[in-house]
């Protein structure tokens, strides 16, 4: 399996607002930057679309290595939660509805088809990737604002 590097962020100018993302793919040493947005989201949207749009561009099953600055988003993945909230008809543990299911129910599927380990930064850190992938989603951002 080919080992691939993604990192990916999401932003949102208010919360629901303009919003865009960012994701860089690197595989022995070669890049490539996505990003996109949308004029109606929130931030959470917008960094499940940066995973969601990172795999998607992935023509084989890889070993992907995930950084995301979302713990939403790391966290979901990670210990489980949004594999339950599938199981549970998109109910939380609390009861509560699981938001973005049709986000959730994309990027499970996804995920299914890689060996993924998910690496949870500090936003606005100093992580170069991370900071990369920051301003092109805030660009995207400003793009849907107008």
């Amino acid at each position: 399996m080919k080992q691939i590097e993604l990192f990916t962020d999401g932003a949102c100018s208010g919360n629901p607002g303009p919003g865009g993302w960012g994701a860089i793919l690197r595989y022995q040493g070669h890049e490539k930057e996505l990003s996109g947005g949308e004029a109606m989201t929130t931030n959470n949207r917008m960094e499940m679309i940066a995973v969601i749009e990172g795999l998607k561009a992935l023509k084989e099953p890889c070993e992907v290595i995930l950084t995301s600055d979302s713990k939403y988003v790391c966290d979901a993945l990670k210990l489980g939660w949004a594999k339950k909230w599938k199981q549970n008809g998109w109910i939380k543990s609390d009861k509560s509805k699981a938001k973005n299911p049709e986000l959730w129910d994309e990027l499970l599927t996804l995920t299914e088809k890689h060996r993924l380990t998910i690496r949870w930064v500090r936003g606005h850190n100093g992580h170069p990737e991370n900071e990369r992938c920051d301003k092109l989603a805030t660009a995207q951002a400003r793009k849907h604002a107008s």
